[in-house]
């Protein structure tokens, strides 16, 4: 059984806490959580992403960006990163993490884009890319609560 489902990305302002927040939104049994690898400790969600979740009926406002800790891998059941490079640098500082640890677009082997500091097309197309993922990993999950 997955309880508690922790999502990275880098920064923790964009692509985590808007995962996260969708799959919350779509499973609200399960505990879900993000971090960054190199997260803005302290700031909140990027505004552009903000603005784009609203429009979708996520909420993010509250989102305070946090960095990933060892005791967050711990706790949770499954590791969903964004890239590749996150979850090997995951599974490099946390071997035991090795076996809970996907990327968000794993099934497609597919990395999300990184839209931090870019223009609104690629914010468009890392939202499209974690509404893909989420949409998947809400299937799995549901699939596993029976």
């Amino acid at each position: 059984m997955i309880d508690r489902v922790l999502v990275v990305c880098e920064g923790n302002i964009c692509r985590s806490p808007l995962a996260c927040a969708m799959l919350a939104q779509a499973l609200p049994d399960i505990g879900f959580s993000s971090a960054g690898t190199h997260a803005l400790v302290g700031e909140g969600a990027d505004p552009l992403v903000l603005e784009m979740a609203r429009k979708r009926g996520v909420q993010l406002e509250t989102h305070v960006a946090t960095a990933l800790t060892d005791e967050q891998v711990r706790a949770a059941d499954l590791i969903l990163t964004m890239t590749r490079t996150q979850r090997e640098q995951i599974e490099q500082a946390w071997p035991y993490a090795r076996g809970k640890v996907y990327r968000l677009n794993e099934n497609d082997g597919v990395d999300v884009v990184d839209p931090y500091q870019r223009h609104r097309v690629a914010f468009e197309l890392a939202f499209a890319q974690i509404e893909h993922g989420v949409a998947h990993w809400s299937d799995v999950l549901a699939g596993m609560a029976h």
